[in-house]
């Protein structure tokens, strides 16, 4: 019985892993859209903030928030380093939707990191927590219950990631 409860908890564990596949197959290298109620270029800091209804795409990966800085180098050609996102923060994939408070997409390191009451749903299977790290190098997703320093933890969860999975029906 035991043996069962343990393969079960890795057939648990590793689908998962499987939900957030779909955000964390991006192609970091693609060309990114954006629309905002307004834009401000600080070109002496080498950023762009949007505000209002911003909308960033890539590929097929879309993030909505209030507000976003774009930090970026321009050595001839203009590379993005980093989005940073505040506000209800959504972003989305193919039949994924995360959200969370805040968000930073790092282009260098190629991760997205969201925090504070962070939730993560597909179809009807839900995970909740204080801080999601998506790797888009490996594929790899995880979910903390905090979001650092003990705060941004999902409501009423302790600071533990909670969530629940669809059965299939037999």
């Amino acid at each position: 019985m035991a043996i069962g409860f343990a393969g079960a908890s890795l057939v648990v564990a590793g689908a998962q892993h499987l939900r957030a596949q779909s955000i964390a197959a991006l192609n970091s290298q693609a060309p990114v859209n954006y629309a905002a109620d307004r834009i401000e270029l600080q070109d002496k800091q080498k950023r762009v903030v949007l505000s209002g209804n911003v909308d960033i795409t890539q590929e097929d990966l879309r993030m909505r928030a209030a507000r976003t800085t774009v930090a970026y180098t321009d050595d001839g050609a203009l590379r993005i380093q980093r989005i940073d996102a505040t506000g209800v923060v959504i972003v989305t994939r193919g039949g994924e939707r995360a959200s969370g408070d805040v968000a930073v997409y790092d282009f260098n390191r190629k991760l997205i990191t969201m925090l504070g009451g962070v939730s993560l749903l597909r179809g009807t299977d839900t995970l909740r927590g204080g801080r999601l790290v998506i790797d888009l190098n490996t594929g790899v997703s995880s979910v903390d219950g905090h979001s650092g320093g003990g705060v941004g933890a999902a409501p009423g969860s302790g600071g533990r990631v909670s969530g629940s999975f669809s059965v299939p029906k037999s």
